[in-house]
């Protein structure tokens, strides 16, 4: 937990922020937190006005916006989406077209020169689509925005060609475009098509066209991921975090050197959780150097206190993943395996686990994480 307390003004007063990062199958540990704090505040409200998702985030945020004015039964949603998941939602599981990735991917370093492509990614996620387009229903943000319940949404995704995180947001006419180095903000009705490129994780899943371009994972080029909230007006932001902080020991021994598979899961834990670190870290700074600034001084700035509130999980993911990995599918186990990303320390499937034993275990885990800080989880809303 991560608490940041400063007094803001009048201006700003209950404009706290949901900030949801990605982590592919961890995205089901922030329906958890988010259930136990609508139980811990009152049920029926939106306690969060902005909300901004990236990758699995972005489909709990494209949820929770949707029903902005009917918080609790929106969180049920949630619930029962991640609660009764297989990975053959998410992704193509069938051994044929595993297999056929694989000889294609063998095929494009052994005869590239003949004109063989290696395959888009390793897995396909078109599944995902179709499940996004029968569950949700986007139609409620506008409603929900018009009801005033929602002051704005955004999801972010990264454009391979510009190399810029682009936030795409939903909100209220008042709001402006915002364009920083390599970052934006642009204003667009939000459609299934933004989940699935907020949710492209590289080399997982195929890139998805808007526009002109194509989109990955938006992570991998927000390299400030609490932007998008303060663009958006918040006061306050309170960070669903799908990585622990525990300490990991140095190896007293040799290692053996790291796979494909194993660096592939490194790489997804730097994406997720590494610039949310930093940011915070930035952030914690500027409040500190505003503190002892004169109101005048901070208001020739430009600048103002931001209040912080980080829920991450109390124990390490990989342990609860090691528990329920046998439960993915065979080929996607061999596939992981022929990498190295299999048993070894479990990151990766950490991430494409989408079976609802796992998926209920990480739920029940924020759920828990969250009443354990029922106090100062009010302490920060009730400021």
């Amino acid at each position: 937990m991560n608490i940041n307390i400063n007094k803001t003004s009048n201006e700003n007063t209950n404009k706290t922020a949901l900030i949801l990062p990605g982590g592919g199958a961890r995205g089901s540990y922030q329906v958890g937190v988010v259930k136990a704090i609508s139980e811990i505040l009152e049920p029926n409200n939106n306690h969060f006005p902005i909300i901004c998702g990236t990758s699995a985030g972005a489909i709990n945020a494209a949820v929770l916006a949707s029903h902005a004015d009917e918080f609790a039964y929106g969180v049920s949603q949630l619930e029962k989406f991640w609660g009764g998941l297989q990975c053959s939602d998410i992704y193509r599981t069938d051994t044929w077209n595993i297999l056929k990735t694989m000889l294609r991917l063998v095929a494009s370093v052994m005869l590239g020169g003949f004109g063989v492509k290696a395959p888009k990614s390793l897995l396909d996620n078109a599944p995902l689509k179709q499940l996004l387009q029968r569950a949700l229903r986007l139609e409620g943000i506008e409603r929900s925005i018009l009801g005033g319940s929602l002051q704005a949404v955004s999801l972010t995704a990264s454009a391979y060609t510009t190399s810029d995180a682009i936030s795409f947001y939903q909100g209220m006419a008042n709001l402006k475009n915002w364009q920083r180095s390599r970052r934006q903000g642009v204003a667009q009705k939000l459609e299934v098509e933004h989940i699935m490129a907020s949710a492209a994780l590289p080399f997982l899943f195929p890139a998805q066209r808007l526009g002109t371009q194509y989109f990955g994972d938006g992570g991998l080029r927000m390299v400030a991921p609490l932007g998008p909230a303060i663009h958006l007006g918040a006061s306050k932001i309170l960070i669903i975090g799908t990585r622990d902080r525990h300490f990991i020991p140095e190896p007293e021994t040799l290692v053996e050197y790291p796979s494909l598979g194993e660096l592939g899961g490194y790489m997804l834990d730097t994406i997720f959780m590494d610039n949310l670190e930093a940011d915070l870290s930035r952030l914690r700074r500027i409040n500190h150097t505003l503190s002892l600034m004169t109101d005048e001084q901070c208001k020739q700035a430009k600048l103002r206190k931001i209040e912080t509130f980080v829920i991450r999980p109390s124990v390490d993911i990989r342990e609860i993943t090691k528990e329920h990995a046998n439960a993915i599918p065979r080929s996607v186990r061999f596939l992981l395996k022929s990498i190295g990303g299999w048993g070894s320390d479990w990151r990766m499937p950490s991430y494409l686990l989408f079976e609802s034993d796992y998926t209920r275990a990480l739920m029940d885990l924020g759920y828990r994480d969250a009443h354990s800080q029922a106090e100062e989880i009010r302490a920060f809303f009730n400021q």
